[in-house]
This record gives structure tokens, C-alpha cells and sequence, in this order.
């Protein structure tokens, strides 16, 4: 990498948002790392370099420890500036339904690798006094998720885990930043089976770009947290806070059950 110019790590990279924060990073100058598991990474990595920007992929696997050892290993000896910690997955359906294996997936991704890839970030990040970690949360952390119960809880978990940091931090030089995308237009639903077969994945959904661009906007600037996407999505974010669990959890199944595709209405990343 380039010694001119800031370098910024973004996990998920290939596709939807994390590829759409990619682009805004190297068209403000940043060198990038990239990540995701799966082959489009290098047709993504071929895209930013268009811009001029240096470009790392590192194709591996997250959820694995050897996937988590792959990256933090590409890393070494280099200033990471920016580290968005983007990878996510999701599994709908009944939990007595799901298979605990992918409900182990979303864990292991969502929560298990954010955890093991954040320590060593920070650490560095607050040794060095500067340095700006990201999360990509979700609306959908500020409800009970039912039909989806693994990965609201593990959004929640992010969220509550990025702000605790922020607040750890906020005298080293180090901001740490969570936003929270609503429904978004990326591949979240089809792999997490919900595409078709219920409300939430049948529904108009944000542009990812949007997103990346508020989300871009909100890291730069060191907030804390951002709601990003459109102003359904904001008053979704409103609405979290303010609305009982019971209502939320009750909204959540009209919108993730099984059975409830083409309607319209309000979902989450």
C-alpha cells in the first residue's frame, strides 16, 4: 500500500453496502483492503482500482478462525486508518424451524468474528492516539426479531458493543461509529431465505449507495451512531426507541413470517 494515503479496511466488500462504502472511501482518497468469502470479491477489487485507489483482496471466510487469521495476517505491518467491520449474515424463519447450524453462522459471523477483529483494530488504533472503527448495525437491533430472532439479537448485540467502545474511547484520539441501515437493496435476503416468502423481503428497499454515503459521511465525522437510508428508514430508527418491545415484536412477525411476501412496509438490512 501506498504511503501518501490513508488506508481503509472494509469487510463484506464484494456486494451491497460494504462494496458501496468501498467506492466512497477510494473516490476520497483511501488505499483499501477489501473483504467477503465468496468470488465476486475480485470482480469488486477490479471495480475500485478504477478509481485509482490501491486495492488488497483478501478472500476468506469470517465465520472461521482461519478466515479471521487470513486477514488480521494481510494486515500485518500495515496502518489501518479506517476499519469498517461490515460482514454480516442473516437466517429467517420460526427459530424451531431453523437449522442451529446456520443460526450458529449468524453468531459466529455477526458477533463472534466483529468481537476477534475489533480487539486487535482498536488496540492499534488507541496505541497509535487516531484511528476510526465502524460497525454496520441495523435498525433492526432495536427490536425483538420474530422469524428472525439470531440476527436481531445479534445486531443488537453490535450495537450495544460499538457504543460501549465509543464511550471506552472518546479521550484517545479513536472514534468508534455504528450505523444502521434499514431494508436495503443487497443480497441479505436471498441468502437468509426470505426473498419471496415474506413481507419484509418482497418490499421496495434503500439503495446501498445512499447508505454507504451516509454511513461514509457519519464515520468521517466520528458520530457516534447514524440511522442511514431513506426517511422511512430514519422514522423506523425513531420509532425503535420510543415503541414497547411487545408492539416491535409483533410488527416484526407481520413483516418476516413466512407466508406474508408481497405486502408493503417497513424492514431492515
Amino acid at each position: 500500500m501506498t504511503d501518501t494515503r490513508p488506508l481503509a479496511l472494509i469487510t463484506g466488500a464484494s456486494s451491497g453496502i460494504g462494496l458501496e462504502l468501498a467506492r466512497q472511501f477510494a473516490s476520497h482518497g483511501y488505499d483499501l483492503v477489501v473483504n467477503a468469502e465468496d468470488e465476486e470479491l475480485e470482480s469488486a477489487a477490479r471495480k475500485l482500482r478504477e478509481s485509482g485507489a490501491e486495492v488488497r483482496a483478501v478472500r476468506a471466510d469470517l465465520r472461521t478462525g482461519e478466515g479471521r487469521f487470513l486477514l488480521l495476517d494481510a494486515l500485518d505491518g500495515l496502518t489501518v486508518d479506517v476499519a469498517a467491520l461490515n460482514a454480516g449474515v442473516g437466517q429467517g424463519g420460526a427459530f424451531v424451524d431453523t437449522d442451529l447450524t446456520d443460526d450458529q453462522e449468524v453468531i459466529d459471523l455477526n458477533v463472534t468474528a466483529t468481537v476477534r477483529l475489533a480487539k486487535p483494530l482498536l488496540r492499534a488504533m488507541v496505541a497509535r492516539g487516531e484511528g476510526r472503527l465502524a460497525f454496520t448495525s441495523s435498525v433492526a437491533s432495536q427490536m425483538p426479531g420474530s422469524f428472525q430472532p439470531v440476527y436481531n439479537a445479534s445486531k443488537s448485540f453490535v450495537q450495544s458493543f460499538a457504543q460501549a467502545l465509543a464511550e471506552e474511547v472518546k479521550d484517545t484520539g479513536v472514534t468508534v461509529t455504528s450505523f444502521m441501515p434499514g431494508p436495503t437493496e443487497t443480497e441479505f435476503f436471498d441468502r437468509a431465505d426470505m426473498s419471496e416468502d415474506t413481507r419484509m423481503g418482497s418490499m421496495k428497499k434503500d439503495d446501498p449507495a445512499q447508505v454507504a454515503g451516509q454511513a461514509f459521511e457519519a464515520i468521517v465525522k466520528g458520530e457516534k451512531k447514524a440511522v442511514t437510508g431513506s426517511l422511512m428508514t430514519k422514522a423506523q430508527g425513531l420509532a425503535g426507541k420510543v415503541l414497547p418491545d411487545g408492539v416491535k415484536a409483533a410488527a416484526h412477525r407481520r413483516m418476516a413470517e413466512p407466508g406474508t411476501g408481497d405486502g408493503e412496509g417497513s424492514g431492515q438490512k
